[in-house]
């Protein structure tokens, strides 16, 4: 949360320079016209930045160079368009950006800008010329489907093969897809005649039916052609919608995020769509979503809603195509997000199905009926898993919940300590916090929460731009909870997950559990509305947008930083995503860890033996059967995410699609023949919903996914080590 007396400096500083701004406009313009929009929203931004970031850059060559680099990379980041005589071009404002900004000039976006129109209309034409004659699957060539390690054409006969192979490798990808579908049908056919003959049979929907017969491969490669044709139709339609707001807006943005990848520029539309997906209020499929190079990622999946009841649909998930039940798929690659949840938004109780890239490579289809999302579900909750005749206690905290406006809202930590009162009451002998996926949030709330599992001193410590440090303390020397603790984390646990892991591991209160480390976000941003600072004087140019502006930095009591390198945990257990290259130090231009003056505190008494505790844990992790076929899962992943050159021989792809399903299936048969965790409510809740079936199965929902959770298995066994 920000004090008020950095909300009014920094809301003096952006109005002193608008008008310092506007008044240099009026006084060197002899023709004395007020600035436009883009003048008056670089300038302020930069203002903003130079002034009130945690870090401020010199606006330089070295600054335009990074400018430069990155709009690069958000103008054409899988080098489809540009020939490297254009970038060419291009880069003689390399070192010029800084200058045109200081007088308010903007040629470098003004030439990107035409390049680009002119090239997405040659190419317009010719993705439309090779769809339209059929490929050859048989001859062994192959795409690099990593466009980072591809290079721009040299010159047109350059970028026509790649656009040959690109548009092959799509068509591919989709004929594979429906000869995987026709073989499923065919081999469900026989059991259902055999079972019931009599019978009419049931539809499948991914059947062939007499309106769809079965189709030959030159068939499906036609159709095949047809989705493609329509995908790109689609995109350069929708890439023809952008106007010079929008391309203003990513240069914007772009600037920002040079300073560090959490500071952003929101043009008035996206901060409307920010502000609305933040709140989870609304029927759908209750994931969040971002953009990010040209695809439709899943960001978040809110706890309780379809989306996590469903359980296929997960973080990182690219979401490529949307068809609503069974009608035809529409391409969404390509598209802004504000598009594309109106697909994928809808009804309650209608069927959405999503065919999702996950982040191996490999593609699904995924049935979602869409519900209302229960808020409620996206609090704090615990249950009891009973083990060995022993209560272990399980608390889920999703975020880091606050109400900001004072308006009697819930308050996370507020939560935590009344599901710690609850399993007191119900004798649990150990703790099991999980933080994986919980991104942060309240600042304050982590502070007091790690003060719910030890005696008051410093829980964090929290700096600014001009090194001022402010130790931040839980004040309330009680304990609710005393007895053994597993933290369990991944590389999604962010922000204020860390700053508490950070607190439970400094202290030698807890265990922290799960991936190598966390994620590595240590900053804290704010968010200020530039039009609140603009004088009437500039109305012409309202709305302008909002600023996303990081102001502070975390520091661990033991005076490390949890920027960049995150938390490392005190046990490590194999992790799905333990193959992807994810966290801060993996985003353009990451603040870098450092260290100051560590805080006085005083460990707590009674530190777990994490030596022999780890031990323990590494030995039946190497004996589990799921966490061994979890590791097979995971070099599989890497092996894929790795080897980016893909064939476009028909036989040799699907061999290697097969060959991944194999081994996902295998994965799945593992996780199947786990033994269930024995998840139960607590006694307070079953008496708060007064027998309430509804209520009950709700509060169930979020445990009937966990039961075969062989991380909080292992974190089971690692509290019983401890108790023992």
């Amino acid at each position: 949360m920000s004090s008020p007396r950095l909300k009014v400096g920094l809301y003096a500083f952006l109005v002193a320079a608008v008008f310092v701004l506007a008044s240099y406009r009026l006084l060197r313009r002899s023709d004395s016209v007020a600035p436009s929009k883009d003048q008056v929203l670089i300038g302020i931004m930069l203002r903003g930045l130079t002034e009130a970031h945690y870090q401020p850059e010199k606006v330089d060559d070295a600054f335009s160079k990074r400018v430069f680099d990155l709009y690069l990379k958000h103008l054409d980041y899988r080098k489809q368009f540009l020939l490297a005589t254009d970038v060419e071009q291009l880069r003689r404002y390399q070192t010029q950006i800084d200058d045109e900004v200081k007088r308010g000039s903007h040629e470098f976006l003004d030439l990107s800008t035409k390049l680009m129109a002119d090239r997405t209309k040659e190419m317009q034409g010719l993705y439309r010329e090779i769809l339209a004659k059929p490929f050859d699957f048989t001859v062994d060539e192959s795409f690099q489907s990593d466009f980072e390690k591809a290079a721009f054409p040299a010159d047109k006969a350059a970028q026509r093969e790649m656009w040959r192979k690109l548009l092959k490798f799509e068509t591919l990808s989709r004929v594979s897809e429906m000869m995987e579908a026709q073989e499923k049908a065919k081999q469900a056919k026989p059991s259902i005649a055999s079972a019931a003959p009599s019978v009419p049979k049931p539809v499948d929907a991914d059947a062939p039916t007499a309106a769809e017969p079965i189709r030959t491969p030159t068939e499906m490669e036609a159709e095949a052609r047809k989705r493609v044709l329509k995908y790109y139709d689609e995109q350069f339609a929708e890439m023809n919608e952008i106007d010079a707001n929008d391309r203003l807006a990513t240069y914007a943005n772009t600037i920002a995020n040079t300073y560090d990848p959490h500071t952003e520029y929101f043009a008035p539309k996206a901060k409307e769509d920010f502000d609305y997906e933040m709140t989870g209020r609304f029927e759908g499929i209750g994931a969040t979503l971002r953009e990010k190079e040209g695809l439709i990622y899943v960001d978040e999946i809110m706890p309780g809603s379809a989306s996590a009841r469903q359980g296929d649909l997960k973080k990182g998930d690219a979401i490529i195509r949307v068809a609503q039940a069974q009608a035809e798929p529409v391409s969404i690659e390509g598209w802004h997000t504000a598009k594309a949840v109106t697909l994928i938004r809808g009804k309650k109780g209608s069927e959405v199905r999503l065919t999702v890239k996950k982040p191996d490579g490999s593609t699904k289809v995924i049935p979602i009926v869409r519900d209302v999302v229960v808020v409620d579900e996206k609090y704090a909750q615990s249950s009891v898993i009973t083990d060995k005749g022993q209560k272990i206690g399980y608390l889920r905290l999703p975020g880091f919940y606050a109400d900001f406006n004072d308006n009697g809202g819930r308050s996370s930590s507020d939560d935590v300590k009344k599901e710690l009162a609850k399993l007191n009451a119900e004798g649990v002998k150990g703790v099991i916090l999980d933080l994986r996926f919980n991104g942060g949030g309240s600042l304050t709330d982590a502070v007091s929460m790690a003060g719910l599992f030890m005696e008051s001193g410093p829980m964090v410590q929290v700096r600014d731009g001009q090194g001022r440090t402010q130790v931040l303390t839980d004040n309330d020397p009680r304990v609710q909870y005393s007895g053994p603790l597993v933290v369990l984390v991944n590389k999604y646990s962010a922000s204020a997950s860390e700053i508490l892991a950070a607190a439970v591991q400094d202290y030698h209160r807890g265990i922290i559990m799960g991936s190598t480390s966390t994620y590595g976000k240590g900053t804290v941003q704010r968010i200020f509305d530039l039009d609140e600072a603009l004088p009437t004087e500039l109305n012409n140019v309202k709305p302008i947008g909002s600023l996303k502006l990081t102001t502070q930095k975390f520091y661990r009591v033991n005076g490390g930083s949890t920027q960049f390198k995150g938390v490392v945990s005190d046990i490590v257990v194999p992790d799905l995503y333990s193959y992807l290259d994810q966290g801060e130090k993996e985003s353009d231009y990451p603040l870098k860890w450092d260290e100051i003056q560590p805080a006085r505190y005083r460990p707590w008494n009674g530190a777990p033996a994490i030596d022999k505790l780890r031990a323990n844990s590494k030995a039946r992790v190497a004996a589990n059967p799921s966490f061994k076929m979890m590791d097979e899962m995971v070099k599989s992943m890497r092996k894929r995410k790795d080897e980016t050159t893909v064939s476009l021989k028909l036989s040799a792809y699907r061999t290697e699609q097969q060959q991944a399903k194999a081994i996902s299936d295998r994965y799945e048969a593992a996780q199947k023949s786990t033994n269930a965790l024995a998840f139960s409510p607590l006694a307070a809740d079953v008496r708060a919903v007064g027998g309430d079936t509804v209520k009950l199965n709700r509060a169930s929902r979020i445990t009937k996914t966990l039961k075969k959770d062989i991380t909080i298995g292992e974190a089971v066994a690692v509290i019983q080590d401890e108790l023992k």
